[in-house]
């Protein structure tokens, strides 16, 4: 048992929660809701309904968002999403990243989408080198729909490359599908050295899991569930991460938002993190190398 003075936990809203709403309003809607960060997503992928907050190419809306943070005294905790796939050109996320540190940003997330993992190796370490000097780690989520779908993956990319500021983000609803769906194991988790450790993706789901890809698409998108809520056990995973980190509540629900509105939807979000945080009292520590 983890016998150390309990830590308060800091929380970031993820952009997907609520991704119709403009950075600018975002943060401030994340600082009324009572977040310690906001996690914004400011590199534009052209998917289908993504609204575009490319602030590079925006004047008016990264000033309001830079005013926003003025306001608030909230900070960007990461960027999102670099989406490696072939077409991808590294060398065109510069001013993304440029733009994360006027804005204070400490993380991008990347995932690979590829089937060519040798290029998306190459690819990711070269986005590593990109971002260095704008002091901004890459965080590399598997994702199960995607070409690095597990854990085992996602440890052999940055075993490869061997970048020091590259990182494992871990969400919990993709890592219960990796366990469910590609064999990997929650023990598993204790191979991920700390330093690789740097924030938490945390939500709910069902616990059944559909092998539609389609079906997938929409729940991760549309349709998790509050943290408090019956499904992942993520009591069980979050007992192999360290206690230090930042949890980014990243629960995008469809009906729930359109019922309540973003911002309560927001609220909801955070009370259901905190009132799971409540009922944890046994926490296993585990030592990452």
């Amino acid at each position: 048992m983890n016998t150390a003075k309990k830590r308060k936990q800091k929380f970031s809203l993820a952009h997907l929660t609520a991704l119709q709403v403009p950075p600018p309003e975002f943060i401030r809607m994340a600082a009324r809701t009572g977040y310690d960060y906001a996690s914004i997503r400011t590199i534009y992928m052209g998917l289908p309904g993504e609204p575009n907050y490319d602030l590079s190419t925006s004047k008016e809306m990264l000033d309001d968002t830079k005013q926003a943070l003025k306001e608030t005294g909230l900070e960007v905790w990461d960027i999102e999403l670099v989406r490696v796939e072939e077409e991808t050109d590294p060398l065109s996320l510069v001013p993304s990243f440029k733009i994360a540190q006027e804005l204070g940003a400490k993380h991008v997330i990347a995932s690979i989408w590829t089937d060519d993992l040798e290029f998306g190796k190459n690819s990711f370490a070269q986005i590593c080198d990109l971002a260095k000097p704008y002091g901004l780690t890459v965080q590399l989520e598997f994702v199960t729909i995607a070409g690095v779908y597990d854990l085992k993956g996602a440890l052999a990319i940055l075993n490869s490359v061997k970048r020091q500021n590259a990182a494992i983000l871990v969400d919990s609803h993709h890592f219960h599908r990796s366990v469910h769906l590609f064999g990997d194991k929650v023990e598993d988790l204790k191979r991920i050295p700390r330093k690789w450790i740097n924030f938490f993706h945390l939500c709910n789901a069902t616990s059944t899991i559909s092998e539609d890809i389609e079906e997938m698409t929409r729940i991760l998108r549309e349709e998790r569930l509050y943290v408090d809520e019956e499904g992942i056990d993520n009591k069980e995973i979050l007992s192999y991460m360290p206690d230090d980190i930042v949890y980014s509540l990243e629960i995008p629900h469809k009906q729930r938002a359109e019922a309540y509105g973003y911002e309560e939807h927001a609220r909801k979000c955070l009370e259901s993190a905190k009132n799971f945080f409540a009922t944890i009292h046994d926490k296993k520590e585990v030592v990452h190398s």
